[in-house]
């Protein structure tokens, strides 16, 4: 008998950090793979990615409606107990050996809390890395509840285990986010196709341009509105090609998104592309030919790295992650932000880094998960 392994996506970068795990899965006929998709993942307001599971090859099992409207602080933590109560009677019907959860944003917390709570091994990707935010807490707590734990980093590895966690449970092979990059044939001809996914002004792909993705930080939720605009300031000074991805859905993201609408219509930003969301290819291309990735995304640090993108990170949401020589660190403040991306644009790419993994996370990943269960009752 095949055995369950489900794999919960609740928002649009899960299903970036996995999808070459769900793949591998699905070559092993032991595996049966279920994907539980929801969240904001399923919302066209941050991009719906249904289409892009069912394109290879997995239909989900079930779509979870479980985001509770608005953007504060209230509203994220009753988007927890609102999942843990829907997710809780999807297992208990589903009855898989084991979940595998993402990451750190609140919604993967209660999926850890149900596996546990119902005997169901728990598996967690990215685990023992440090962050700043609420995050590094979601994440230290996932670990602790997690049976099997995949880190991206030596590091992270080797704090898991100064954790507690028996080393035995825990492999270091890397982000498989990284794995796409490492397949992919990058032509800059494929980036005039991106311009579908959203809205503004044409970008010239043989000029220079930046890419920018800024999430608002629960931790500094009542500041959000100043931090949006320093970034919004130094990138209209710049007047520079800028294709911007829309924020998550956390707490402080619609201010975020009212300030952006606002510098749009007052027309401040003339060379500014908006984007929702784009297949992880897409992306991956995107940055690829970029001059900067700027923000405050972990992708900057983590593909950006690999690939050799010059990067300007903003603020402490990344505070004490592990980083390579791509990102120059900058608080929030519009004169050095501009700065610092000035400086990084008259970069060319730099030589690729290791940190994240090789690009063979996701094969690996999935045949560990194989010979774990292959045997269990």
């Amino acid at each position: 008998m095949k055995k369950k392994i489900c794999v919960v996506i609740l928002n649009r970068a899960n299903f970036a950090r996995i999808k070459t795990v769900l793949i591998e899965l699905k070559k092993h006929k032991n595996i049966q793979v279920e994907v539980i998709l929801g969240g904001s993942a399923i919302l066209e307001k941050y991009g719906d990615i249904e289409n892009e599971i069912k394109s290879i090859g997995i239909i989900p099992y079930t779509k979870l409606l479980c985001v509770v409207d608005g953007t504060s602080l209230e509203s994220m933590t009753k988007t927890v107990g609102v999942l843990l109560i829907e997710i809780s009677t999807i297992f208990s019907k589903m009855k898989p050996v084991g979940v595998l959860t993402v990451a750190d944003r609140h919604e993967t917390i209660a999926t850890a809390i149900a596996a546990r709570y119902m005997n169901i091994s728990l598996i967690h990707t990215q685990g023992g890395e440090v962050t700043g935010s609420v995050d590094n807490s979601v994440r230290n707590a996932i670990s602790m509840m997690a049976d099997y734990h995949f880190p991206a980093t030596s590091k992270s590895k080797s704090r898991l285990i100064k954790m507690g966690i028996d080393k035995k449970k825990v492999f270091n092979f890397g982000c498989p986010s990284l794995d796409l990059i490492s397949r992919m044939k990058f032509n800059r001809k494929n980036l005039k196709k991106i311009m579908k996914y959203g809205v503004g002004k044409n970008i010239d792909f043989s000029k220079k341009y930046i890419v920018v993705l800024q999430h608002s930080d629960t931790d500094e939720y009542l500041s959000s509105k100043k931090q949006i605009t320093q970034t919004l300031l130094a990138i209209h000074n710049l007047n520079l090609q800028t294709i911007w991805l829309w924020p998550n859905v956390d707490a402080g993201s619609d201010i975020f998104s009212k300030e952006l609408r606002k510098f749009r219509e007052k027309k401040k930003l003339p060379n500014l592309h908006f984007i929702k969301n784009l297949p992880p290819e897409d992306y991956a291309n995107m940055i690829n030919y970029s001059n900067c990735i700027v923000g405050n995304s972990s992708s900057a640090i983590r593909e950006g790295s690999f690939l050799g993108i010059p990067a300007v990170n903003i603020g402490s949401r990344q505070k004490n992650r592990e980083i390579a020589n791509n990102v120059n660190n900058v608080n929030y403040d519009h004169n050095n932000i501009e700065t610092a991306i000035k400086k990084q644009i008259s970069k060319k790419h730099l030589s690729k880094n290791y940190l994240y993994g090789k690009g063979n996370a996701g094969r690996l990943i999935a045949k560990k998960i194989n010979q774990i269960f292959k045997n269990d009752k």
